[in-house]
């Protein structure tokens, strides 16, 4: 008689950022920086390069696993600025965070494509993060696709907006999916 062979392997749940594996069955975290004038959290607001280095080296060194950094405020109400404003908030920010922690993990908030898009190609950001899960530009699943990193898909009824005109929910977890 054979002995019965254990094949069973758990699956470990893991997120591939430039090549590294994060295993992701645990709680990674995030730290946020804004870099709008009007976000909803003073305190994550960044005024100043020297500023956004001191911010991120804080946050890298009291355990953030990934900084998240965003142009466009989310808070409810905030009007949301054209693509070149976010582009002139976003990009030097960037391109400084890339420079000073060449191998930390960069998400980028945003819901324009083209932002993601530029930001994964030109500044090395590892993983797009949109809060509205592809409904605010219809290019970017496709954008996601050719940039092959990992995609945070946020939900939002409506747009920063409207979001808090009747937030209501007959079963959460239907009326989102």
């Amino acid at each position: 008689m054979m002995a019965h062979k254990n094949t069973f392997f758990p699956v470990k749940k893991t997120c591939n950022f430039r090549g590294n594996l994060f295993h992701i069955d645990s709680p990674l975290i995030m730290g946020i920086i804004n870099l709008t004038p009007d976000s909803f959290y003073q305190g994550s607001r960044i005024n100043s390069h020297e500023e956004l280095v001191l911010r991120a080296e804080t946050m890298l060194k009291e355990g953030a696993h990934i900084l998240d950094i965003g142009a466009c405020s989310t808070r409810p109400g905030a009007e949301q600025p054209d693509e070149d404003i976010e582009r002139r908030r976003l990009f030097p920010a960037l391109q400084v965070l890339r420079k000073n922690f060449p191998d930390a993990v960069l998400s980028v908030d945003t819901w324009r494509a083209s932002i993601a898009k530029e930001a994964v190609y030109e500044y090395g950001v590892d993983m797009i993060n949109d809060i509205s899960a592809g409904n605010m530009d219809p290019a970017m699943f496709q954008t996601v696709a050719e940039c092959k990193v990992p995609y945070l898909m946020m939900h939002m009824q409506g747009t920063p907006q409207t979001m808090q005109k009747n937030p209501v929910y007959q079963d959460v977890v239907q009326d989102i999916l």
